[in-house]
């Protein structure tokens, strides 16, 4: 026996003592970023850190932690919750709007706030958990329909919270020596360590590590998972209510920016993406992390353009961070790469390293055989499809009595085209990254910054329209392409990486712009998508070209038969011969393009470019496909069904613009067809 032999016991000791904090690293690492953070913040600002700065530290960054903690539980599970951040402004704006001083209104509208947010995760757990439907499309929906609901209580900021409540929830528990802040961080990391010992907090993470195994070892998993969302619901409600003591008024967009911070706090806090893994402590940290960041930019004089940015490129590196090791993704890349580099300088790489010479390739058809008629080969897309066709004949029915001189009308088809133009583009890209099983969220910023700059570099001027249109179209592949690299080479979520770069992008054109865009669009630009010529609008013979082109990319190419088998399977595409890499970052170029071909109509539908014109754009081009009857997972659908969609929502879109209800509608209404839309699949999807 060796002298340097360790005794068993102790190599035992060793083992579990590695295996406990390798359980809690992310917790550890988070608290270790937080002091560092706090420091430099000390160090830069030359102050002290007594009472009143934790006190006015605690308060600053108690509402994200707060609503963090509710989508660490949803992800707990495995979940996905986009509808936190308008959870928090709907129940913000409540407050505002009725909350009086009296004690009794203080206390009866708190727990309002609260089971607003509780009653959002019902619903949201009764379509995920009941219905079996994926958690990112719910909660999109849902977003977009509370997003309606808060412009309809309230359409700008006003009202007024109580300076008492204000002063009860950021003042303090014991004076001078706990601020309330802290207090109500204490209680629900003490709720936290309660809850994660009884069955419920088992549960949660057996659930999102194995789903199949904890259904069987006898847990009710859609009952967990259900109250899952209602418990993340509550804890929304609560950090709008805390918002609200925190502002002293109501603001409709009060929670947007908080979405991306949540998703990374959690990351930041060691919370697994997929579930299993991690807990509220953690991020709690996370959360503070993320304001101190901030805080040191500001002390730097960065500009406050660039927080989003940095918030984008922490939730990419916290994910890869938190994915790191021999097996990731990115460690298999890196390998696969330094061998293929040495294999280049032996002089032994294979030709079929560098360049995928296999192809699915389809049956020759046999001449003896009669080709089937079309219907026949084309029956299932046709029947997913159908539906969204025969519901626009009938929002065209339902228009024609509502406004009259609709459905025998040039003009009207004329403006529906126009309008729809925008989604129909974003139908290809969108659409073809729903194919495969990925979703884009990053299409509203893209837009954006694409129509910023495509106004900027015209500047007024048709000759400019020479180079402006390839350098933006160029940029949009250029977003695309990254979005593919971080997916392919660097494993990360698409849902991930594509909301991080939505927030880097919208920090981009804060700096280009400088918050207030100027330029505008060509004469030539304006007439395209304006003008007339035989009544008939430029952009109309345009799109049905493009149209034509997406449906044969789609319907009869090599791509589009790969863009297929990948959505029924990564791994057997693969087996199958499919370059799958290559193939999603050719699909996420793809979107990137279509997403910047919008921002340069839209420039010239508007004859400028303006800060968020791509927001309204994000969930209804993902409403057309799953309208149009392409599945949400990927697989299925076809680019003639999604037109179908097109054309639907367009003419909803219309009629409803010429009724009296208010604006907000359209959201709330986007919201429930997609719903609607995906729960008439879901037996199809099963």
């Amino acid at each position: 026996m060796s002298a340097l032999a360790v005794p068993a016991h102790r190599q035992s000791e060793h083992s579990l003592v590695r295996t406990w904090f390798e359980r809690r690293r992310g917790p550890f690492i988070a608290v270790a970023a937080f002091c560092l953070c706090l420091g430099i913040v000390k160090i830069l600002s030359g102050g002290t850190l007594g009472y009143y700065e934790i006190g006015t530290l605690a308060a600053g960054g108690a509402t994200l932690a707060i609503a963090a903690t509710g989508q660490t539980i949803v992800i707990l599970t495995g979940g996905f919750d986009l509808s936190a951040a308008a959870v928090i402004s709907l129940v913000n704006v409540t407050l505002a709007g009725h909350m009086q001083s009296d004690p009794a209104s203080i206390v009866l509208w708190t727990l309002a706030g609260i089971g607003i947010g509780a009653a959002t995760g019902a619903f949201n757990g009764l379509f995920i958990a009941g219905l079996r439907l994926q958690p990112i499309v719910v909660t999109l929906a849902t977003m977009f329909i509370l997003q309606g609901v808060t412009l309809l209580v309230m359409d700008k900021p006003g009202g007024e919270i109580p300076p008492g409540f204000a002063q009860l929830l950021i003042g303090d528990a014991i004076p001078g020596v706990l601020p309330m802040p802290v207090l109500l961080l204490l209680a629900l990391v003490g709720l936290w360590l309660a809850l994660r010992n009884t069955v419920f907090g088992k549960a949660l993470l057996a659930v999102g590590s194995d789903r199949e195994a904890a259904r069987a070892s006898g847990l009710s998993v859609r009952l967990h998972e259900f109250f899952a969302y209602v418990l993340a619901g509550a804890f929304y409600g609560l950090a709008g209510v805390f918002i609200s003591a925190q502002t002293g008024s109501g603001d409709p967009l009060v929670g947007n920016p908080m979405l991306l911070q949540m998703f990374a706090a959690v990351v930041l806090g060691g919370t697994q993406l997929g579930g299993g893994r991690g807990g509220p402590v953690g991020t709690i940290f996370g959360a503070y992390v993320l304001m101190l960041v901030v805080n040191i930019l500001l002390v730097l004089n960065v500009p406050a353009f660039y927080s989003s940015i940095v918030e984008g490129a922490i939730l990419i590196l916290a994910v890869l961070g938190a994915s790191l090791s021999s097996s990731s993704v990115l460690a298999r890349t890196l390998r696969t790469g330094l061998r293929r580099a040495a294999a280049r300088r032996a002089g032994t790489l294979p030709r079929q390293l560098d360049l995928p010479t296999t192809r699915l390739a389809l049956p020759a058809p046999s001449p003896a055989l009669d080709t089937p008629p079309f219907w026949r080969r084309n029956a299932e897309a046709l029947r997913n499809g159908a539906p969204a066709y025969l519901c626009f004949v009938a929002v065209l029915v339902a228009t024609q009595i509502v406004l009259g001189n609709a459905i025998l009308s040039w003009p009207y088809y004329d403006s529906l085209i126009v309008l729809g133009c925008f989604l129909a583009i974003l139908a290809l890209g969108q659409g073809t990254v729903i194919l495969t099983g990925g979703l884009d969220l990053s299409l509203p910023w893209t837009i954006g910054l694409c129509g910023i700059l495509c106004a900027g570099l015209l500047k007024g001027s048709d000759a400019a329209l020479i180079y402006a249109v390839p350098v933006v179209l160029g940029l949009g592949a250029l977003v695309g392409l990254v979005n593919g690299l971080g997916i392919v080479a660097l494993g990360l979520s698409p849902i991930v990486m594509t909301l991080a770069m939505n927030g880097i992008l919208q920090g981009i054109a804060l700096v280009y712009s400088g918050g207030t865009p100027n330029g505008f669009a060509a004469p030539a630009l304006r007439w395209f998508m304006t003008g007339r010529v035989l009544g008939v609008t430029p952009i109309v013979p345009f799109l049905l070209l493009f149209v034509a082109g997406a449906v044969v990319l789609l319907g009869r190419t090599a791509f589009g038969r790969r863009v297929y088998a990948i959505g029924n399977g990564e791994r057997p595409a693969e087996l199958s011969g499919v370059p799958v890499k290559a193939t999603l970052l050719r699909v996420y170029m793809l979107s990137g393009v279509c997403a910047a071909l919008v921002g340069i109509l839209l420039a010239g539908f508007s004859g400028q470019g303006s800060l968020g014109m791509g927001d309204d754009y994000l969930l209804p081009s993902i409403a057309v496909v799953v309208v149009g009857g392409a599945l949400i997972t990927g697989g299925r659908g076809s680019y003639a069904g999604m037109i179908g969609g097109v054309l639907l929502l367009t003419a909803l879109q219309t009629l409803l613009a010429g009724t009296t209800l208010p604006y907000a509608t359209r959201a709330i209404l986007y919201g429930v067809v997609v719903l609607g839309a995906v729960v008439a699949l879901r037996e199809k999807s099963s």
